[in-house]
């Protein structure tokens, strides 16, 4: 599932304690790649600058990060792109000519628990001098971790041919937004491990035949080359979150920027756990009330209220909430909590609410 307006800033995934629950750690070490053992200077190191990542297989996967001036950011070889989850990121070759691939391989704090639920979620950006863009990206768990000398597609076939090993895939689709060169993109979904899963290859599986993509230039004839980041692979069943019904509550990690409807990593963490809570509550419901701040006009706070609560209704229908379990609405500035003529209550004011009722008929406020 991908949620294109989805973007921006780092945040530390740590167990903590929101509305009487534990949540679920992040079990990707270095997941925004700014640990380091060396500053990139040349291309396909990422095996010996990086901290717990490699490449699985002979394709040059790189390394980028600001303190270098050969493999920097925001600019470099393919592009410009800002790192936005700190200052490094990794950039590989998901498509290229002759059935060329790169991977990015991550071993696990601890191997997945057999029939748990988990959530795996990254960002990308396509660079600016791909010639295409892939409609898949494909994750692959195995207990043990890949050593393959080949710069091919890292295919099923070439799976059972390491022995002693086992593999779970995950395959997630999106829409034409991945062509975005600009913005780093959120690309989410949930699977149910099979048990022992302690390692995890991020890439394409498919060869050039099988690859699903569309050009993004005329006369296209290069590949399809992707900036990633902020990996993160978390447990869904510990979370253990409970919420006073009929009682207004505030995201707190869901304050808008001035004029902006963008989710922050940060905000999905909360966002996921409400998810969670009503996934093992199916007779509630939830009515999302999104606010602004004074400046601007009334019809205009309106709309970028009403745009603010769609955002969070739009994520967790993408999580799988049924569509009649939701409600949402913008009041605009009209119920602020604190003082417009500050900027810390401004801020305040940008927020986003939410009520979990056993009515489906509740009313919005």
């Amino acid at each position: 599932m991908v949620l294109p307006e989805l973007k921006r800033h780092i945040v530390l995934y740590v167990a903590l304690s929101c509305f009487g629950s534990v949540w679920a750690q992040n079990l990707v070490k270095n997941p925004s790649f700014e640990a380091y053992t060396n500053c990139p200077e040349g291309l396909g190191n990422l095996s010996n600058d990086v901290d717990f990542w490699s490449a699985p297989t002979l394709g040059s996967t790189d390394y980028f990060n600001g303190c270098s001036v050969a493999m920097g950011t925001p600019e470099n070889f393919n592009g410009k792109q800002p790192a936005d989850f700190g200052k490094g990121y990794a950039g590989l070759y998901l498509y290229a000519p002759q059935d060329y691939r790169e991977y990015l391989q991550a071993e696990l704090e601890t191997p997945l628990i057999k029939g748990r639920t988990y959530q795996v979620s990254f960002y990308v950006s396509l660079a600016e001098r791909s010639d295409f863009a892939i409609k898949e990206f494909g994750l692959l768990f195995s207990n043990n971790k890949i050593e393959l000398q080949t710069r091919k597609a890292f295919t099923k076939k070439l799976w059972y041919q390491l022995k002693g090993n086992s593999y779970s895939y995950l395959e997630i689709g999106y829409t034409n937004f991945y062509s975005d060169t600009k913005d780093w993109l959120l690309v989410h979904s949930q699977f149910e491990a099979k048990g022992n899963e302690k390692y995890m290859i991020i890439g394409n599986f498919k060869n050039n035949k099988k690859t699903r993509l569309f050009r993004t230039k005329r006369n296209a004839k290069q590949g399809a080359y992707y900036y990633l980041d902020e990996v993160v692979v978390k447990d869904m069943s510990i979370a253990e979150s409970s919420y006073e019904l009929n009682k207004v509550h505030t995201f707190k990690n869901l304050l808008f920027a001035f004029d902006k409807t963008d989710l922050a990593n940060s905000s999905i963490e909360e966002i996921d756990r409400v998810y969670t809570y009503l996934k093992q509550e199916p007779e509630l419901y939830i009515t999302i009330n999104g606010h602004t701040d004074n400046i601007g006009s009334d019809s205009y706070n309106q709309k970028l209220s009403a745009n603010r609560a769609k955002a969070v209704a739009d994520y967790l229908l993408q999580l799988g909430l049924s569509r009649d379990r939701i409600k949402w609405k913008g009041h605009g500035g009209s119920k602020p909590l604190a003082d417009n003529s500050l900027k810390s209550g401004r801020d305040e004011n940008r927020r986003v609410e939410f009520l979990i009722t056993t009515n489906t008929n509740a009313s919005l406020r």
